[in-house]
């Protein structure tokens, strides 16, 4: 069967009209009816994630990202009604001025329009851009990844079925095929797309940047630094370092290096060792860290090159280098930082506002794991990407930023 694209983006276009019309109420009604839906149809959704499971190894690290269990599912049912009891980011009276002629101007945030998403590996971003978008009045239209394909499609099921339910045009949200020759169209259809936004690889979101003509807002590549400082209390420092690795290397916001301070990297690395080498972390260690590490046993070393610095792991390895200061340490995470998140653990306070003043990050951490650049754990409810660049959104991009601004201007018969 021949498909139509140009017809599915027209239909998207088309929807904005009857989403702008409906009132807070009833877009949060609509997300609470595909919670529900989500819930009852928990078994048919993992007997289709298992259809995309089965085509992968579980050694690849994409397989946990695209692992949808019972928790999981619930987790993203609740993530759904979270979005739901968010305040309504559209109508919001930005400025209001009347003149002295009457004339009231006024600006107020409105949503943007139709929404294309285009992610890898994760049926969790099929569920959460929904509900982010309809949550703030806008269409979306998704392009997932073939190794998801099974699992997506289910989930926009489920999503249409519940507009359906409440009477709405389910073109609402729409998943487009997988088929590499539609997202070439998906990226120029100035027509009826708004924005285009990315999230997975930095191929992909490179590919995005260099073909749309579609205005992008990028989610990038995380490739996340954590430096400890000679003041450090390392006790905290391992345990940060193992979180940050360790608790989902999968992720955007996982440890990828660790720069550690001369001073105290032949005792910090001797006490990170067993929380590392207990789940088996590859360690790319430069000479000296190499050295350090090898006196103290460690399993799974490697020599550093120097790729293994800048470089996303998403998986259970990581890189070491020790530094002389933390200028070394500064100019280490601005050569190489995707500028995504970055940590310094330190308990001298000046230098903690150094390092946080003058790293180039979405999000700086000081004495805590950048496992947190999230958007549920920043208080935003769900989020479609961690974005890295510097407009028009900036670290987790969730409800906040699915609007713009437009100009409201009324008048009584006013003539210029």
């Amino acid at each position: 069967m021949k498909i139509d694209i140009q017809a599915e983006l027209y239909a998207a276009h088309k929807a904005t009209v009857p989403l702008k019309r409906l009132t807070d109420k009833e877009r949060c009604i609509l997300l609470e009816t595909i919670s529900v839906l989500l819930r009852k149809r928990k078994d048919a959704v993992i007997i289709e994630n298992e259809k995309d499971l089965s085509q992968m190894s579980p050694e690849d690290s994409r397989y946990d990202r695209l692992l949808l269990t019972n928790e999981r599912i619930e987790a993203l049912a609740e993530s759904v009604l979270a979005v739901a009891s968010l305040a309504d980011p559209t109508n919001v009276s930005v400025s209001k001025t009347v003149r002295e002629d009457g004339l009231l101007i006024e600006k107020k945030t409105v949503p943007l329009g139709v929404v294309g998403v285009i992610y890898e590996s994760r049926p969790n971003v099929t569920i959460d851009v929904a509900a982010l978008c309809l949550r703030s009045g806008n269409v979306c239209v998704l392009r997932g990844g073939t190794d998801a394909w099974y699992s997506n499609q289910i989930l926009v099921k489920i999503i249409q079925d519940a507009l359906e339910q409440e009477g709405l045009d389910k073109h609402m949200v729409q998943l487009l095929p997988t088929d590499r020759k539609f997202v070439a169209e998906l990226l120029t259809a100035t027509k009826y797309i708004d924005i285009i936004i990315p999230r997975g690889s930095q191929s992909l979101i490179e590919f995005v940047r260099s073909n749309a003509k579609v205005p992008v807002i990028e989610t990038g590549a995380g490739v996340c630094h954590t430096y400890v400082q000679e003041s450090a209390d390392l006790d905290a420092a391992v345990r940060i370092v193992a979180n940050a690795k360790i608790s989902r290397p999968s992720v955007c916001n996982a440890l990828d290096t660790v720069l550690v301070d001369k001073k105290v990297a032949k005792d910090f690395l001797s006490r990170v060792a067993p929380a590392l080498a207990e789940y088996k972390v590859g360690i790319y260690a430069d000479v000296v860290a190499y050295q350090f590490l090898d006196e103290a046993g460690y399993p799974v070393l490697y020599h550093a090159q120097e790729e293994d610095f800048g470089r996303e792991f998403l998986s259970l390895n990581c890189s070491v280098k020790v530094v002389d200061s933390m200028d070394d340490a500064l100019a280490h995470i601005l050569q190489h930082s995707s500028k995504h998140s970055e940590c310094i653990v330190s308990t001298d306070s000046e230098v903690i506002d150094t390092f946080m003043t003058t790293v180039d990050a979405a999000a700086v951490y000081a004495n805590a794991s950048t496992r947190f650049t999230d958007g549920g754990e920043f208080g935003l409810g769900a989020e479609i990407g961690i974005s890295t660049q510097k407009l028009h959104a900036r670290g987790p991009f969730a409800l906040e930023k699915l609007v713009t601004e437009k100009w409201f201007v009324t008048g009584q018969g006013h003539i210029r």
